[in-house]
C-alpha cells in the first residue's frame, strides 16, 4: 500500500504545572508539530521551556501560539484592542517564546493564532492583513497556520508568508467554512469516532456534513488536534492506528 504523509498539529503548553506538561507529552508520539502557548491566553516561562524540551525529544516542529491576553477566559472571548495594542501584545508573546527557544538551542518554525483571535482574524480581512504585515516584518521565516480558505490565507499570500491550510478533526464546521462557535450544541465533538470520520473524509476528499446541515469540501495541509480535549489521548492513539492501516504516516 502506498504511503501518504499527514501533518498533525496540536496546541500545547496551555497548563500551569509539570503534570500538565507531562500530559501534553503523552500526545507527542502521535503528532508532527506543536503550537506552544506563550503567555497570552495561557502558558508561562516554565511550561514554555518544558514543552520545548519535550518536543525536541520527540522530534517535533515547534511554533508560537499567541492569543488574546485573557487567561481568565482562556482567550476564547474577543477583546476590544486597537490594532497597535494587539500587535504589540502578540509580538511580545512570540518574542518571549522565541527567546526561551533560542536559549535552549531550538528554532521556532511556525505561528498559529489561538481561540477568539484565530476566529476574529479569519473573519476580518483588515485584522488578518495587519497581523500578516507585522509577521512579515518581524518574523518572515515563520510559516502561518490558519483556517483553510479564510482571511489569513489570503493575507499571508499578499505579504509573502508561507501558509499551511488547517483543518480541524474535533470541531464541527459551518457551510461558510468557518468553525461552528463552541456555544452551539454539537460544535465540539465528544467521541473519537466522530473525529476520525472527519479526518478520513478530509483526507479522501469527500464532503463533510456541516452543523447547519449543508455539505463542505475541505483541502488542507495540516490537521489540528486540541490537546486540552478530554478525548485527546484516546483519539490520537486510535487515529494513529487507523491512519497507518489506511496507508498514512505522520509527517
Amino acid at each position: 500500500m502506498p504511503q501518504h504523509s499527514i501533518d498533525i498539529n496540536c496546541d500545547m503548553g496551555e497548563g500551569l504545572s509539570q503534570h500538565d506538561c507531562e500530559q501534553d507529552a503523552l500526545l507527542m508520539p502521535y503528532i508532527s508539530r506543536c503550537n506552544i502557548a506563550c503567555g497570552g491566553h495561557a502558558g508561562n516561562i516554565f511550561t514554555m521551556a518544558q514543552t520545548l524540551n519535550s518536543a525536541r525529544h520527540h522530534g517535533l516542529k515547534c511554533g508560537a501560539h499567541p492569543g488574546y491576553p485573557d487567561p481568565d477566559n482562556f482567550g476564547r472571548i474577543s477583546i476590544k484592542l486597537s490594532h497597535e495594542q494587539l500587535l504589540d501584545n502578540v509580538l511580545k508573546q512570540i518574542q518571549q517564546l522565541d527567546k526561551i527557544a533560542t536559549e535552549l538551542g531550538q528554532t521556532l518554525g511556525h505561528i498559529k493564532l489561538h481561540g477568539a483571535l484565530y476566529n476574529d482574524a479569519e473573519k476580518s480581512t483588515s485584522l488578518a492583513s495587519v497581523l500578516c504585515q507585522a509577521l512579515a516584518q518581524d518574523y518572515p521565516n515563520l510559516t502561518v497556520l490558519g483556517l483553510a480558505g479564510g482571511a489569513m490565507q489570503v493575507a499571508a499570500k499578499q505579504h509573502g508568508l508561507t501558509f499551511l491550510r488547517e483543518g480541524f478533526m474535533d470541531r464541527a464546521y459551518l457551510v461558510s467554512g468557518q468553525l461552528a462557535p463552541r456555544t452551539l450544541p454539537g460544535a465540539v465533538y465528544q467521541k473519537p469516532q466522530q473525529c476520525i470520520a472527519q479526518v478520513m473524509a478530509i483526507l479522501k476528499q469527500t464532503e463533510l456534513v456541516t452543523l447547519d446541515g449543508e455539505s463542505l469540501l475541505l483541502k488542507v495541509d495540516t490537521l489540528c488536534l486540541h490537546g486540552d480535549s478530554a478525548i485527546a489521548l484516546e483519539l490520537v492513539k486510535t487515529l494513529h492506528a487507523d491512519l497507518i492501516h489506511a496507508g498514512y504516516h505522520i509527517q
